[in-house]
């Protein structure tokens, strides 16, 4: 370099002007590592706040959707979201949108955020931490006056309780006949989105195309005890388990407890018991972190001196691969043919219409969490999330990462249900950081 360019150059630098004219505190942008945090009692503070909503007088949490106290929790939040100067509307599925521009509007947006929703009884940071870090993070870019080249888009995603409802409308999944079904808070889906501002006979509308978002991120509680077992701080989640499930009937004898013999009993829920053991048997047997669950019993007739002659039962299996799922339930089905031979029953299996496939997570974003929490100082591990989640159905139409954080004593679904502050916030920057990367693509 020329002498005289170069005193140039270090004079300008000396007065915080680069050679492009542009003030030095942009080369200090929204892509250098740490410059940001989000603000933990903010986050703390609103997950209290949005309690609240939906509470009873004994304090018991039922923001269900589409009843009083979700909808109260909607205004409460889609006011914060304006207060931060996103651009909010309802699309016809009821999830709530905000959006904030970014330098180039040609490029797609970076969406993130969950749900809000919760199930009876249930606990205070599954979705509400995916929903309030999102807010978190536009909060964060106002504060220190930046913005992303990317359009960003934050979604609270209507009813991801009952059945991933409003995501499943995003990616074009919500049928007529899924409409049709009746909500927990006793509405018919339809009657339920129009109670929070959607449009039910215009549902079509809300249907984003594949390549229409840049990325979907989420951040989540494990609602598992992994990472507090194993004292890590950041989950970064490979994909979310596909699952089955199957009614299974066990047909004996119902007959007189007193009179039948031991050995001349056709007792169904004595072989109902060992199949149940079967099924703990054969899921343990291989390799992998698939699970599987009886979950329902009933006996018949019921009564303290009569032999159960009918039995019915629910078995679900979950894991990230469809086959693995097929090849246990093949195997339970072999071991239970012993069963009823050796109990004189008979079982008869029905496979559930609603099969959930899984969903896998995107590769590049996985690096690209697992490296922002690395460069944050947290350790982490890569991990399958049994529960269904919305990213599960924006993985149809948009690369998808998640992140998780650590539930206390794995408890989700629950009034004690709890993930501490600093895990909250850990996540929360792993999500910022996150973002930041992606948005120099």
């Amino acid at each position: 370099m020329k002498r005289r360019k170069f005193i140039k150059n270090n004079s300008l630098a000396a007065i915080g002007v680069t050679v492009l004219g542009l003030p030095d505190t942009y080369n200090q942008s929204v892509f250098s590592q740490n410059n940001f945090k989000v603000n933990e009692q903010r986050i703390a503070g609103r997950i209290l706040e949005l309690a609240k909503f939906g509470r009873d007088d004994k304090g018991h949490g039922y923001r269900v959707a589409y009843t009083k106290g979700d909808i109260e929790g909607r205004a409460w939040f889609t006011g914060l979201m304006k207060n931060a100067g996103l651009e909010v509307s309802v699309d016809s599925a009821g999830n709530i949108i905000g959006k904030r521009k970014g330098k180039n509007a040609l490029l797609k947006p970076i969406v993130f955020g969950s749900h809000i929703d919760m199930v009876p009884d249930g606990g205070n940071y599954d979705g509400t931490l995916g929903s309030l870090a999102a807010l978190e993070i536009i909060e964060v870019l106002n504060e220190n006056k930046q913005i992303t080249a990317h359009p960003l888009e934050v979604i609270v995603f209507a009813n991801e309780e009952g059945g991933t409802v409003g995501s499943k409308a995003m990616a074009g999944q919500l049928t007529a006949e899924g409409l049709k079904q009746v909500s927990q808070s006793g509405l018919i889906m339809a009657e339920g989105i129009k109670a929070i501002g959607g449009e039910p006979a215009n549902i079509q509308s809300c249907i984003r195309k594949n390549g229409d978002i840049h990325s979907f991120l989420e951040l989540h509680i494990e609602q598992g005890g992994i990472l507090e077992s194993e004292n890590l701080q950041i989950g970064v989640v490979e994909g979310i388990m596909g699952r089955v499930a199957w009614d299974v009937a066990v047909n004996g004898v119902a007959n007189h407890a007193g009179s039948t013999p031991m050995r001349m009993r056709q007792d169904a829920l004595l072989a109902a018991a060992k199949f149940i053991v079967v099924v703990n048997e054969v899921i343990n047997s291989v390799k992998g972190n698939q699970v599987g669950t009886v979950g329902k019993i009933a006996a018949l007739p019921g009564a303290y001196n009569v032999i159960p002659g009918e039995v019915t039962l629910g078995l679900e299996i979950r894991d990230l691969s469809m086959e693995k799922i097929a090849m246990l339930f093949s195997e339970i089905e072999k071991r239970t043919e012993k069963i009823a031979t050796d109990s004189k029953v008979t079982f008869s299996f029905q496979k559930q219409s609603i099969v959930l496939p899984p969903a896998f997570t995107n590769k590049s974003l996985q690096q690209k969490i697992n490296s922002s929490a690395k460069e944050l100082g947290f350790t982490t591990r890569f991990m399958q999330s049994g529960p269904y989640h919305d990213s599960s159905q924006m993985s149809l139409i948009a690369p998808v990462g998640m992140i998780f954080v650590p539930s206390v004593g794995g408890i989700s679904h629950s009034p004690k249900e709890f993930t501490k502050t600093t895990d909250m916030t850990n996540g929360a920057n792993v999500l910022l950081q996150t973002i930041l990367k992606l948005d120099k693509e």
